[in-house]
């Protein structure tokens, strides 16, 4: 619960960097804007006494821009399309209006038939949500339900038995449960895409559309996104109805806030300069960014190896274990969290002091997002970027949509590149070869390879096999005495060698071959 009150204490602290203004969406037509100078504290939006309770209870009265503009926008129930990144307190600025709405205008309660979706990209940012959702509603008598995939689907359908008021949930995880016939879409009232550019970037428009195929006709809709790209306007202009539209800062005011630097460093010495880096500067709490899987593996590694706490989310990890490694990162007892772009979205850490981008994305946009996760909430901020030669055009393309020149640091002088034979490698371990294709060693039978394969296939007692794994040379088709056991010592050839398998066979392209 404190990692959710943490978030939530984090969505209501920044402070009001920019005037918020509101915008009509008419498509082809100018937009008007309405400019404040000042915005209402939370008492003056219309939200009913039980919310305002729980707000109270965070230790906050004022709203940020974003909640400040969106919340009398979904009160007043139509549809709005709402530009802010995370780390604005968008979250609150459509929770605290929809549990207004529910708590306000009961209607009978059917098991697994939810009266709002929330629809997010990710697993963490569902499960961010739904603790806002708990956190806000704790005062009123509302059910929530957050579902994602990579968990056991077991404990959701005996959820979905239940009474479910606001379903949080990822797009891929729905279907299956749609597929099922588990969940009913037909009560929901109110419909919210969360970051929804990321939801297009992970190419969820399909699946998006296979869900508001089945949704009531009549229901507010409620789109938030960090930009207002022509992908996000041509979903809205399908998805939304005559919607306001809230724009609370600029597409990249984050990297005003931040400060950036860079180290210019060969790929090959990035992992001992950033262990070097966090021992030199005695970070704490530092968030690392990887293109790759691999690599957030990889560098993990060997930051524990060299004595730091480290660990690495990615989409390859299984729920627990991510939801683990945050907690960890979070309450301190491991000081590097390595991330990829997909796995850290939704991550919001409270006063989270270092970024590191270990290697440049290859979209400059990803860039702002990975700088956004500091500098939040009126705190100080540092993102880092280690930049190989090959990634410099990477540079290029960021310091353009930036609209400015990430300042250039030279390595310390302390800092001394490892020797060449002391590197680790950056390239997976080559897969072992099998079959014909073993080469011949002199070491004893691979691990595993006498008792495992000769056993299993029953082919003999262990060591009636080659060191390679292979029938001894020179046989072809057994005969009659082969199969006899042989009165001299030692090694004795297999009982019923594996006929050879021809040659081309080892080369077959078809999926599944031992070739493929």
């Amino acid at each position: 619960m404190r990692a959710s009150l943490t978030i939530s204490r984090s969505s209501l602290r920044l402070p009001r960097l920019v005037l918020p203004h509101v915008q009509r969406a008419v498509a082809g037509t100018p937009m008007t804007t309405e400019t404040l100078s000042a915005g209402p504290a939370f008492t003056e939006l219309g939200l009913a006494e039980p919310i305002l309770r729980a707000v109270a209870d965070t230790g906050y009265t004022t709203p940020t821009p974003i909640q400040a503009q969106a919340i009398p926008q979904v009160l007043a129930g139509g549809d709005l399309l709402a530009a802010a990144q995370t780390g604005t307190g968008k979250t609150a600025g459509f929770t605290l209006p929809i549990l207004h709405h529910l708590s306000t205008r009961e209607v009978p309660a059917k098991p697994g038939r939810p009266r709002c979706l929330i629809l997010v990209p990710t697993r963490e940012l569902a499960a961010q949500v739904e603790e806002s959702v708990k956190t806000y509603g704790k005062y009123l008598s509302l059910s929530s339900m957050v579902m994602f995939g990579g968990v056991n689907i077991n404990p959701q359908f005996k959820a979905l038995k239940s009474r479910v008021d606001i379903l949080v949930a990822t797009p891929g995880r729905l279907l299956d449960h749609l597929g099922q016939k588990t969940v009913d879409l037909s009560g929901v009232e109110i419909l919210v895409l969360d970051e929804a550019d990321r939801m297009l970037d992970m190419g969820f428009i399909r699946d998006i559309k296979k869900v508001l195929a089945v949704l009531p006709k009549q229901r507010q809709n409620l789109l938030f996104s960090a930009t207002f790209s022509d992908e996000i306007r041509t979903l809205a202009n399908g998805l939304l109805h005559n919607p306001k539209s809230v724009e609370v800062a600029r597409r990249n005011t984050t990297v005003e806030v931040v400060e950036q630097s860079m180290h210019r460093v060969p790929q090959a010495h990035k992992r001992d300069l950033l262990a070097h880096l966090i021992r030199q500067n005695d970070w704490q709490q530092v968030l690392v960014f990887t293109r790759t899987k691999h690599g957030a593996n990889k560098l993990a590694e060997k930051l524990i190896k060299d004595g730091i706490t480290a660990a690495a989310i990615h989409g390859n990890k299984s729920q627990s274990a991510r939801t683990k490694a945050l907690a960890s990162f979070k309450d301190g007892s491991v000081r590097v969290l390595v991330a990829t772009d997909i796995a850290a979205r939704g991550i919001d850490i409270d006063q989270l002091p270092q970024v590191v981008n270990f290697e440049l994305p290859n979209v400059p946009e990803d860039y702002v997002h990975r700088i956004g996760r500091t500098g939040r909430a009126g705190a100080t901020g540092s993102a880092l970027s280690l930049v190989d030669d090959e990634e410099m055009s990477y540079l290029r393309d960021i310091e353009k949509l930036i609209k400015r020149a990430i300042v250039r640091v030279e390595v310390d002088p302390g800092f001394v590149p490892p020797a060449k034979h002391e590197l680790m490698s950056d390239k997976r371990p080559p897969r072992q070869p099998q079959g014909r294709g073993a080469p011949r060693q002199n070491n004893g039978p691979r691990q595993g390879q006498s008792q495992g394969r000769g056993q299993s296939q029953g082919q003999g007692q262990p060591g009636s096999r080659s060191a390679a794994g292979r029938a001894p040379q020179g046989q072809g088709k057994p005969s009659a005495a082969a199969a006899k056991p042989s009165p001299k010592p030692g090694p004795q050839p297999a009982a019923h060698p594996k006929k050879p398998r021809p040659q081309a066979a080892l080369f077959s392209s078809k999926p599944g071959s031992r070739g493929h």
